[in-house]
């Protein structure tokens, strides 16, 4: 395999960061591409293999932080396009109201 690797990165806005429903969704959503797919918290690394849940579990990115992608192989394009819009999307998850915010209304 070349390494070769397509690039994109994506903040994370979803209330409680890579916690551990968004960690098993992208590790499922990863799982799903041959290309070889990892992540990281600084476009220099330290790189993890994203379809490895406990490796993912471990990058502890909080709300605010930027999860970079990169990928190798056939399908890397698709796989990186579809990780960034997991990531965009909130994981599909509904953020919860603050407390001020639930206090107000």
């Amino acid at each position: 395999m070349s390494n070769s690797f397509v690039t994109a990165a994506a903040l994370l806005t979803n209330a409680v960061g890579l916690h551990a429903r968004p960690s098993v969704k992208l590790t499922q959503l990863a799982k799903s591409f041959a290309a070889r797919v990892e992540v990281a918290l600084a476009p220099e690394g330290p790189w993890v293999d994203a379809k490895s849940p406990v490796k993912i579990m471990r990058v502890k990115a909080s709300k605010g932080a930027t999860l970079h992608f990169r990928a190798a192989g056939t399908d890397a394009p698709a796989a990186i396009v579809s990780l960034v819009s997991l990531v965009k999307g909130r994981f599909g998850e509904e953020d919860e109201p603050s407390l001020e915010e639930a206090a107000r209304g």
